[in-house]
């Protein structure tokens, strides 16, 4: 599964990092959908782009970004240090929030393996500007201490093969206090790698997504 870059996808970067992500935006978008990455892993993500690819023609705008530099990569650390992902996330959440053709839209967060941490830790402390949470594969037991504030409806999506990640995420389920479902994917492992199951990733992502997000009322 190779990422390749569509006619309504373009690069851009965000400050003062200098992140590298990639934009999609949809005529008439819905909704605006951010994703974290895990581990080793960036905006040219094959499996991240696929879902991103079907969020656009779904009607939902994407933000695909690097959330280290290549030299902070190089600190095997920072991948695993969720304060550090989750403060990129808000600085591209606030981002789009001055970029005309995203300002309006809602916002959601598509988190995977630690990504998922970061995310919710990020949906955490931006209260009402995130709507929604989606995770694949994720860890969301890792942002464990600041779920019970999370606001944004949280969707956990876990292979069933994936035995360990699994409880984690049930014990991240139960920490929730918002709208929450934890799906178990049959025959997934944890890159989701097996014919079928990213396409269920993505039929459960969509749904929740255009269900939690909308255009923003205009600030008065």
């Amino acid at each position: 599964m190779a990422a390749t870059l569509t006619a309504d996808v373009r690069e851009v970067t965000i400050q003062p990092e200098g992140s590298a992500a990639l934009l999609g935006v949809p005529e008439s978008a819905t909704g605006l959908v951010i994703f974290a990455h895990g581990s080793g892993s960036g905006r040219m993500s094959p499996r991240n782009n696929y879902v991103a690819a079907a969020l656009r023609e779904a009607g939902l705008a994407t933000l695909l970004l690097d959330l280290l530099t290549p030299q902070e990569e190089q600190d095997r650390r920072n991948v695993f240090d969720i304060d550090l992902l989750a403060r990129r996330l808000e600085r591209a959440t606030e981002w789009v929030g001055r970029q005309r053709e995203t300002a309006e839209l809602s916002r959601g967060y598509f988190g995977a393996s630690t990504g998922a941490a970061a995310a919710l830790t990020a949906a955490a402390r931006l209260g009402s500007d995130v709507q929604a949470v989606v995770s694949r594969g994720g860890r969301p037991d890792l942002a464990i201490d600041v779920l019970p504030t999370v606001r944004a409806a949280t969707l956990l999506l876990v292979g069933s093969r994936d035995v360990p990640v699994i409880a984690m995420n049930r014990r991240a389920l139960a920490a929730l206090s918002v709208e929450k479902r934890l799906v178990i994917i049959d025959g997934a492992g944890h890159l989701f790698e097996e014919p079928g199951t990213l396409d269920q990733v993505v039929a459960h992502a969509t749904a929740w997504f255009r269900g939690h997000l909308g255009r923003r009322e205009r600030e008065l």
